[in-house]
């Protein structure tokens, strides 16, 4: 290690002392900070308490109109809750009397991994220490004049109009011929409910305010054997009304109050989703999440409070609709033609994140439509993976070939790379030795770049496959080999208690992903020829070498949560590249190959004397601009003495 190394490491070390001596806390700021919490905690108690007082006094104009006959609200607030289940051959839907809400949905598809149908939610409270009463908690608040107070219709009973296998009406029934009709209809062979919220007589009843709130929660269940790798994909996803699709972070606690119409909003898991999409639009929403810990049986608690039109003269009805279903692009581009709204173009399929523009565009256009070809074949989704890893490979093996070619120029010209770096041994001549290694590269048609690019344009392929494998449903519950399912990491390796930075197993295929990428590593470092070859380069290109040793152990200790399907691909993939890097280094000639580039400078002489004169020419000009320059300050520097 030479002294320039030694010294920025030693700066590299004095900047990070420095800069956690410039943040470590003084004790003023400590008791600034801990007087600030107790404000915050304060404030936070009065908050409590005045919700506490406003709900007792809510709760007691309850009591006083449910027990008060001549009231007008009288109806709404007495009854009994009874569930209704609306059911096709693709999901089936509970809607309750108490509050006019689906409480439950499942999916009859899909299975869980104790082998009933997958259930997004239910009416059972899934958390310890809860008060909760199930996973999926909605409530729409009416707007009335300040008289009367508003209706919220988690304490209201709806009367049953009428119940049929697809479709159920529910009535907020008021006095003197007033009430309000919740139509829930369950669209055949789709994962589509709609909901229709109309008024009857109700126009005398409203403020000037005529809209609906919403607030929806919901609690977003594990569905698969990995926590961490499964809570990465679950988040809350919505769509700006004429724009994009945005989401709350996925690794932490996260809110958002966006300024623009929301045309709907999604409670994404993994593989499945919530989504409510507004017939019109959502103004003024407020969006956060929460993740909940490990051994919950939970993911996050996502939570919506929103507004939507309503007309209390019945003229027109609010229409609202629901998704409960699979994140699958086919059945996600399905939803969207269902839409209520025809103009309103919701992109329900944005919901699957493929990427960044260029890489989304190669997974929407080339590899989803090469994976559907492949695994509607019926082979196991193994093979599948191995299919589309090798023709994805073949496609790439041009830009791989012309890679593996610039890199053997370079190898075949090191002898004169090696005489340079004996004509010019001094420090103070790397210039005129840059100079003549670069006219040597362009006499035999080579370039220290020359490899770079083709890597430059396989990396968006490679970076597409990383993300359309984890949100690929088809692999879920597929087993290939050991593997038990594609979709989550493989454990043949385990043991009850987790370990630091491994967890409680051990994944055969990343294993097997970081001896090959340790392999391929060893072969690349022996293909590689640097271009000049000097100690201090000698020096870097080690510490490079040992950087890329090392990162495949990272990899693994990264890598052996995530799901075997990725882990297998990546297996594969690596392993490929050391069977075509070694068939091109028995299949290319480096002696033929300085024939070739030998004659290449025999037939290209003379555009390359041309360019090595006007190279000299443009040298020569630089040098006599430079002792201008010298003597420029030499005469500067003698009159002020």
């Amino acid at each position: 290690m030479n002294k320039k190394t030694i010294l920025a490491y030693v700066l590299i070390g004095l900047v990070i002392i420095g800069y956690f001596k410039f943040n470590q806390k003084t004790p003023e700021d400590i008791q600034r900070e801990k007087a600030r919490q107790e404000r915050i905690a304060q404030k936070k108690q009065q908050e409590m308490l005045a919700e506490q007082e406003r709900a007792y006094r809510l709760q007691q104009q309850f009591e006083s109109i449910k027990n008060d006959s001549t009231n007008i609200f009288h109806n709404i607030y007495n009854g009994v809750e009874k569930p209704i289940v609306l059911s096709n051959d693709k999901a089936s839907v509970t809607i309750s009397t108490l509050g006019g809400r689906i409480t439950s949905a499942s999916l009859k598809d899909y299975k869980d991994q104790q082998g009933n149908d997958v259930v997004l939610f239910d009416s059972k409270d899934k958390l310890k220490n809860s008060r909760r009463q199930g996973d999926n908690r909605m409530a729409y608040t009416f707007k009335l004049k300040p008289e009367l107070g508003n209706i919220n219709t988690e304490q209201c009973y709806f009367a049953v109009q009428s119940a049929k296998a697809d479709e159920a009406v529910l009535r907020l029934d008021f006095k003197e011929g007033r009430y309000i009709d919740f139509i829930y209809r369950l669209r055949p062979d789709s994962y589509i409910t709609d909901l229709s919220i109309k008024a009857h007589n109700m126009e005398g009843l409203f403020s000037t305010d005529e809209s609906i709130d919403i607030a929806w929660k919901q609690l977003l269940r594990q569905q698969e054997p990995g926590y961490d790798f499964e809570q990465r994909f679950t988040n809350l996803t919505y769509k700006l009304q004429g724009d994009d699709t945005e989401n709350l972070n996925e690794m932490k606690n996260d809110s958002e109050s966006p300024v623009e119409n929301l045309s709907w909003i999604a409670y994404k898991n993994q593989f499945f989703s919530s989504i409510m999409i507004a017939g019109d639009s959502f103004n003024g929403a407020d969006l956060s999440s929460s993740s909940i810990a490990e051994g919950e049986n939970m993911l996050k608690q996502c939570a919506t409070t929103t507004s939507v039109k309503f007309d209390p003269s019945g003229i027109e009805s609010t229409d609202l609709q629901f998704y409960f279903g699979p994140n699958k692009f086919s059945d996600l581009k399905e939803a969207n033609d269902e839409a209520i709204n025809p103009e309103n173009d919701l992109e329900l399929e944005e919901l699957i994140y493929f990427g960044w523009p260029i890489v989304r565009w190669i997974n929407r256009y080339f590899i989803m439509y090469l994976f559907d070809i492949l695994s509607s074949t019926g082979l196991n989704m193994g093979i599948v993976l191995l299919l589309l890893t090798l023709i994805v490979k073949m496609c790439v093996y041009p830009f791989t070939k012309k890679s593996f070619v610039s890199s053997a120029k370079m190898r075949a010209l090191k002898p004169y790379i090696d005489e340079l770096n004996v004509k010019y041994p001094k420090q103070e001549d790397q210039l005129k030795k840059q100079q003549e290694t670069m006219a040597l590269y362009q006499k035999y048609g080579a370039s220290p770049m020359g490899g770079c690019l083709p890597m430059l344009i396989q990396m968006p392929i490679f970076i597409a496959l990383f993300n359309f494998v984890p949100n690929a449903i088809e692999l879920r519950q597929e087993s290939f080999l050991w593997a038990n399912d594609l979709s989550a990491f493989d454990s043949l390796i385990s043991w009850d208690k987790d370990l630091w930075l491994i967890g409680d197993h051990i994944s055969i295929f990343c294993l097997l992903f970081s001896v090959t990428q340790i392999i391929n590593t060893y072969y690349t470092s022996k293909l590689q020829a640097p271009a000049m070859n000097t100690p201090e380069m000698e020096q870097q290109q080690k510490m490079m070498r040992w950087m890329m040793y090392i990162m495949p152990v990272m990899f693994f200790f990264i890598f052996n949560e995530y799901s075997s399907g990725l882990n297998y691909y990546y297996f594969i993939s690596t392993l490929s590249s050391i069977i075509i890097a070694l068939y091109l280094r028995k299949s290319i000639d480096e002696k033929e190959l300085l024939k070739k580039m030998e004659a290449y400078a025999e037939k290209n002489k003379d555009t390359v004397g041309k360019q090595a004169s006007m190279m000299a020419r443009l040298e020569a000009l630089q040098e006599q601009q430079r002792k201008m320059l010298e003597e420029r300050e030499r005469m500067k520097n003698e009159r002020k003495k």
